[in-house]
C-alpha cells in the first residue's frame, strides 16, 4: 500500500472569490479566535504567561492561550532563545500547524538572538526558520508589548484575502517539511584541501 502525502489544506477558490462582505466576516471571526500556540524557550516565556493572566489578560482580545497542540492552534508565539539544536523542532511544528498560521517573535532572543547573538549555538533569529508576521521588541518585553504586538496581527488578518495570507512571503514559506541538516547551519566548516595537515 503507497503513502501519499495528503495535500496542504487551503481555503478553496470560492472563497477568495467571495463578496467583500463575506471576506470581511470571514476575517472578522480569525481575528477574534487565535489559538496560540506558545513555544516558551526562556525568559520571555515568562513574561507571556503573565500576559495571559488576570492583570493583563489577552482572552478579551479573543486570543485563546495554551492550545493543546501545533494542530489546533494558528498562531504561533516564539519567546526566548531559539538554538540551532531547537530550529528543526520549531519548524516541524509550524509545518503541522493548519492554514492560515500566524507566527509572533516576542523578544530581543528569537527576532535577532539577542544577547548571545555570537554564540556559535544560537540561531540569528527565528524568521530564519519560518515566516514571522509580528516582532516584538525587549529583553525582555512587557506584557504590555504583546498585547500591541496582538493587535496589530489583528490588523493584518482584518485586511487580508482569505486564501492569499501568505502571499507575501513568496518562496520564504516552504510547502515540505525539512530535515534537521536543512534548517541548521554547520558548527565547524569542513577544511579545505590545503588546510589538511600533511602525514
Amino acid at each position: 500500500m503507497s503513502t501519499a502525502p495528503l495535500p496542504a489544506p487551503r481555503v478553496g477558490a470560492p472563497v477568495e472569490r467571495a463578496p467583500r462582505a463575506v471576506q470581511v466576516v470571514l476575517n472578522w471571526g480569525r481575528k477574534y479566535s487565535l489559538w496560540v500556540f506558545n513555544f516558551g524557550l526562556a525568559c520571555c516565556a515568562i513574561e507571556f504567561i503573565s500576559a495571559s493572566m488576570a492583570r493583563h489578560d489577552f482572552i478579551r482580545l479573543g486570543v485563546i492561550p495554551f492550545a493543546p497542540g501545533p494542530r489546533q492552534s494558528d498562531l504561533m508565539v516564539v519567546s526566548g532563545t531559539v538554538t540551532d539544536k531547537m530550529a528543526p523542532s520549531i519548524r516541524r511544528l509550524y509545518e503541522q500547524m493548519p492554514e492560515p498560521k500566524y507566527v509572533i517573535s516576542f523578544g530581543a532572543c528569537s527576532n535577532t538572538g539577542g544577547p548571545y547573538w555570537d554564540s556559535y549555538s544560537v540561531t540569528k533569529g527565528v524568521d530564519q526558520l519560518i515566516p514571522v508576521d509580528v516582532y516584538v521588541p525587549g529583553c525582555p518585553p512587557r506584557p504590555e508589548a504583546l498585547l500591541a504586538g496582538i493587535v496589530a496581527l489583528q490588523e493584518q488578518i482584518a485586511a487580508e484575502t482569505p486564501g492569499r495570507a501568505r502571499a507575501r512571503h513568496g518562496a520564504r514559506y516552504a510547502d515540505r517539511p525539512v530535515s534537521a541538516g536543512e534548517v541548521t547551519r554547520g558548527l565547524v566548516a569542513p577544511p579545505s584541501a590545503g588546510d589538511r595537515p600533511s602525514r
